[in-house]
């Protein structure tokens, strides 16, 4: 299926096609106070709509994950990782249009302890 995203003010837009059935939710410092729901899938699957300079990056701990925002109004819609050599996105679903939180399987990672 394909979803449509973005940022609050538009100045970040983008679509990302998968299977959404689970998200991830972490209770890491970052993760919890942004109220991150994150989908993974294969950077491949998820192309902006709006220029890549739009895009605000934030590295945390490991610095290993690129938390990207928009600079004009806060708002975190994705950020991007690699996992054993496979570029991935790490989608906050509570950025895309017309999904049903309540209809997804939450898998809870305990972030804060590593």
């Amino acid at each position: 299926m394909l979803y449509q995203g973005g940022c609050h003010c538009g100045k970040i837009a983008f679509e990302v096609e998968g299977e959404l059935t689970q998200v991830m939710e972490c209770n890491c410092s970052l993760c919890s106070k942004r109220g991150y729901l994150l989908w993974f899938v294969p950077r491949e699957q998820l192309r902006l709509s709006t220029p890549e300079s739009n895009l605000a990056t934030y590295l945390f701990n490991t610095k290993k994950i690129q938390h990207h925002f928009c600079p004009t109004r806060g708002c975190a819609p994705f950020g991007e990782a690699s996992n054993k050599g496979v570029a991935m996105a790490a989608v906050n679903v509570r950025c895309l249009d017309g999904v049903e939180l309540e209809t997804l399987k939450v898998a809870k990672v305990d972030g804060r302890s590593r």
